[in-house]
């Protein structure tokens, strides 16, 4: 991974940081030194202090404490993390905090062990115990309540439809929610209930019909907002979105996350995304953590239209108001779904799974994604694009390619970037893409995937460490709620590269403790725009830092997730854990 030098933009930060008070940056007054076993800077693999300086939220200096007490002899000592480890905030560039506040607070059937805020929910690995576990829940519920239940996963429970949920109840509805977030599968009273019929499928793509033209009871992708719409009373319930969102804090604050990022502002609606925000994280400092928002390029579209460009200008200056900081970034799809077998693949297509025979889906046409992303790119806001399969990787480079052309060095960041060939590799270094990864696709899907992708293409899953030696800046993301919100636990899959089932796959693709810890840190900053704020320590830079029990570059990659979290700082002000 590419090492930074500090930008002039973060030497004028540090300028007005400390602005017309230089005395007292130079003497230390009202300024803090913390001493530590270590402080891992992140600015080289061999950058180790032992003391940090803080002074009004930003990083003074580091160095030794007998250094930094001679150079400002004013400060004072604050030896709190005398034995703990300091290392840069940790960052979860890529969760959904809507989504997360709607999907913990459901009963749940996931396919392998799931962490929630209640704790780790077992996994459920067969069909008929999947089934069990549904018909369990309907039993359990009031009369005449629809049941909406998350985590199913076909290609572990095997194909569902509508005959199959009928199976359990013919008289309450039944919503399946796919453990990819993209996928619906309706029972004929939630069919009913929602006045859904074939011509839905004249409306959107996903909507599954029968050799007869009948509804399967599969809608998804483009279809799903009808979904949401049409069960929004359940799905939408405050009690019910404020307990799974306050949960969801809970678990980033338990895992040291000082910065995460909701990657698709605007598609629940921006009021009822805004009044959630505003009461459930209200600020950085109330809620543990950061919160930064992206907006989402057909959220712009539908609410902005023509002005839709400078909407998102006017939301990340703070021109138009938002309930947290609006990053002057815009979110797109090249495709669908890595886990619904939506994403695109080049032929022959998937050869097994539930989209056996398909390509998967474009949510852009290739010959359309430069010419969407362009008026955005002109205006000089940065491009993060979901994209997965090999097709798609194909046409989002294709689109790079159009871009940087066209002029312009906007950062571009490929999110969850599933599959990518060695060719595309080797092209995304050379167009200075990033690839913000989605840390779980190894450890869950790497073996289940082998059948429906079939070779070379099941070999070309997350190949994090080619692209790093392609000079690919590369962060890993949780994409919470489908993983966990724990960046050392990302991060340490891509040391082992271990699967779920105890195997290792692709050893070679491997990232080094150094480079799966730069991934959570400072290649994360890079990927949503903010390496000049966040991500190393530096002077000038927030002072942002996560505190733990061990130096993680001096623990085996398998045991990132036993190393003790003490809490966090934010803005120089303490957050231990339980506080």
């Amino acid at each position: 991974m590419r090492r930074f030098i500090l930008t002039a933009a973060l030497l004028l930060v540090a300028a007005c940081s400390r602005g017309g008070n230089g005395a007292a940056a130079e003497t230390g007054d009202g300024a803090v030194i913390y001493p530590a076993a270590s402080v891992v800077t992140m600015t080289a693999p061999d950058a180790e202090v032992t003391a940090v300086a803080v002074q009004d939220g930003r990083i003074l200096a580091t160095g030794s404490v007998e250094e930094l007490t001679r150079r400002l002899p004013k400060a004072s000592v604050d030896r709190t993390f005398e034995a703990q480890v300091i290392v840069p905030g940790l960052i979860d560039p890529h969760v959904h905090v809507m989504l997360g506040a709607l999907q913990y607070n459901l009963p749940l059937t996931p396919p392998w062990p799931m962490a929630t805020p209640a704790g780790m929910r077992a996994g459920i690995g067969t069909r008929d115990g999947f089934l069990a576990e549904v018909a369990a829940i309907e039993a359990s519920m009031p009369p005449g309540q629809p049941a909406v239940i998350y985590g199913y996963h076909n290609l572990v429970h095997g194909d569902l439809t509508r005959a199959d949920l009928d199976a359990i109840s013919t008289e309450r509805p039944l919503v399946i929610w796919h453990y990819s977030s993209h996928d619906f599968y309706l029972n004929s009273a939630a069919i009913a209930r929602a006045g859904f019929t074939p011509d839905l499928a004249n409306k959107f793509h996903g909507v599954d019909l029968d050799a007869n033209g009948e509804l399967t009871g599969r809608i998804y992708e483009d279809a799903a907002v009808s979904v949401l719409g049409a069960f929004g009373d359940v799905l939408l319930a405050p009690e019910n979105v404020s307990a799974g969102f306050q949960g969801f804090s809970r678990m980033l604050r338990e895992a040291g996350v000082t910065t995460t990022v909701e990657m698709g502002y605007g598609l629940f609606g921006w009021e009822m995304e805004d009044a959630n925000i505003r009461t459930n994280w209200r600020d950085a400092q109330s809620a543990g953590y950061n919160l930064y928002l992206v907006p989402e390029y057909r959220a712009l579209q539908r609410t902005f239209g023509d002005d839709r460009v400078q909407a998102a200008l006017d939301l990340a200056s703070g021109k138009r108001g938002a309930a947290a900081p609006v990053l002057p970034r815009v979110k797109f799809f090249t495709d669908g779904a890595f886990y619904s077998q939506t994403m695109r693949l080049s032929p022959p297509g998937y050869l097994s799974g539930q989209s056996k025979g398909s390509n998967g889906l474009w949510v852009m046409q290739p010959g359309e994604i430069a010419s969407t992303i362009q008026p955005y790119w002109d205006a000089g806001l940065g491009v993060n694009i979901h994209s997965n399969g090999d097709a798609a990787q194909g046409a989002t480079l294709a689109a790079l390619k159009t871009l940087r052309e066209g002029g312009g060095g906007n950062s571009f960041t490929i999110e969850h970037g599933g599959l990518f060939s060695p060719e595309q590799v080797a092209e995304a270094g050379r167009l200075e893409a990033g690839v913000s990864a989605a840390s779980h696709y190894v450890y869950y899907m790497a073996d289940t995937y082998a059948d429906p992708l079939g070779s070379p293409r099941a070999q070309w899953i997350s190949p994090l460490g080619a692209l790093t030696d392609a000079g690919v800046a590369v962060t890993v993301h949780s994409d919470a709620p489908l993983a966990p919100p724990e960046p050392l636990r990302a991060a340490s899959v891509h040391i082992t590269r271990a699967t779920r089932e105890g195997g290792t796959y692709q050893a070679t693709m491997a990232l080094t403790p150094y480079q799966a810890l730069e991934a959570v840190t400072l290649d994360a900053a890079r990927a949503i725009g903010l390496d000049a704020e966040i991500g190393s320590i530096e002077a000038g830079k927030r002072a942002d830092f996560t505190i733990l029990g061990a130096n993680p570059l001096n623990v085996a990659g398998e045991n990132w997730t036993g190393i003790p979290i003490w809490g966090v700082v934010l803005a120089g002000q303490k957050h231990p854990l339980g506080d």
